[in-house]
């Protein structure tokens, strides 16, 4: 009877050490230090001494001079330090990417065309009649041309409006979203680290777009005392300050940006893990953070209807459990109409993956 052979286990046989190994573990550390490769660097000597990561043929020494061989670091002309470059920076969004949303190619979805025509790119088998309104560019002139000559003949040729014949697109739905980031001293209040899944996350979404839907459109928002644009190569560097939370400022910001983008779908994803406290009002702040404050609250719902009426949905992912943090939350998606999770830092991916492809299936008319 045939079975499984077992051969003895010998740990010392075990890959240890080599470069990629190394290279995941500092592409992580990245997301902590917020892109200071020098310190990443230094956690990376701490580990080596405590758990011996690596090996007697590959040291510490040897990743480094690695690291630079392959354009991951550089050192800095000014001050010597050492920096991170944009192929880092991609290697860190590619890394977010697979931990995140890592069931995209193992689900096979990732193709967004749905089971209709209408205005799109890529050319189909269908033709019809030519409609009012129709571009220039979907006519087929050799057919038409070809029915004008049967319609009307060679010796009176004429090419008119029922000559004309339609090549038609696939239907594809293309998505704006705006991605905003909570950067409150709350995302790291008693010792909880929040802003690190956070960009994890962002990061993640940034590539899924890129690679995945690059006709999309995203554009990342972070909010404290006030709010403003981020690009996608800033992510990794990323960090809390010593703010409140003015949420009415970024949804402004992020209405303000969807509202000059012309495709039909439109949408705000919003990490946040408190209430908003903060408003700004003829160039002062105006700060609260017992409580909610009503002023605040109802400026920030009167924003949220705002959007609503904009045809802009907002996902909220609420990194909080406490009970009327959560009632804010429900009385804030009803009034907008959109969605809502309260869910673990660890969940935030997952649901962000799930909610954007059922979003993009949608068309707002």
């Amino acid at each position: 009877m045939r079975g499984f052979r077992f051969s003895d286990f010998k740990p010392n046989e075990m890959p240890k050490g080599g470069f990629e190994d190394l290279l995941k573990l500092f592409t992580q550390l990245l997301n902590y230090t917020s892109g200071d490769a020098g310190e990443a660097l230094a956690w990376l000597n701490e580990l080596d001494k405590q758990y011996n990561i690596t090996n007697n043929e590959y040291g510490m020494g040897d990743f480094m001079d690695d690291l630079k061989q392959k354009g991951y670091i550089r050192d800095d002309p000014d001050d010597g330090s050492i920096k991170i470059t944009a192929k880092t920076e991609q290697t860190i969004r590619k890394s977010a990417l697979e931990e995140i949303f890592g069931k995209l190619k193992k689900s096979g979805k990732g193709n967004h065309n749905s089971n209709r025509s209408g205005i799109g790119e890529e050319k189909n088998a269908d033709r019809r009649e030519y409609q009012f309104g129709d571009s220039l560019d979907q006519i087929d002139l050799t057919t038409s041309i070809h029915n004008a000559q049967i319609n009307h003949g060679i010796s009176d040729f004429r090419l008119t409006e029922r000559d004309l014949e339609v090549e038609e697109k696939d239907f594809k739905t293309l998505t704006s979203t705006v991605l905003m980031i909570d950067i409150s001293h709350s995302m790291i209040l008693y010792g909880e680290d929040r802003i690190t899944p956070a960009k994890k996350v962002a990061m993640a979404l940034a590539e899924l777009i890129s690679t995945k839907y690059p006709k999309d459109t995203l554009d990342i928002v972070v909010f404290g005392n006030d709010a403003w644009p981020i690009s996608i190569k800033d992510l990794p560097y990323l960090q809390v300050g010593p703010y409140h939370t003015n949420t009415y400022a970024g949804l402004e910001l992020a209405a303000d940006i969807l509202r000059r983008r012309k495709t039909h779908n439109k949408q705000i994803f919003m990490i946040t893990d408190g209430k908003p406290t903060c408003l700004k009002e003829n160039g002062r702040y105006y700060k609260n953070s017992i409580g909610l404050d009503r002023k605040v609250i109802n400026k920030t719902l009167n924003m949220a209807a705002q959007c609503k009426r904009l045809h802009i949905p907002i996902t909220t992912f609420m990194i909080a459990k406490d009970p009327y943090l959560q009632q804010f939350v429900r009385q804030f998606t009803q009034t907008n109409g959109g969605k809502a999770f309260y869910s673990s830092l660890n969940g935030l991916g997952e649901y962000i993956f799930e909610d954007y492809i059922k979003n993009r299936r949608k068309t707002f008319r």
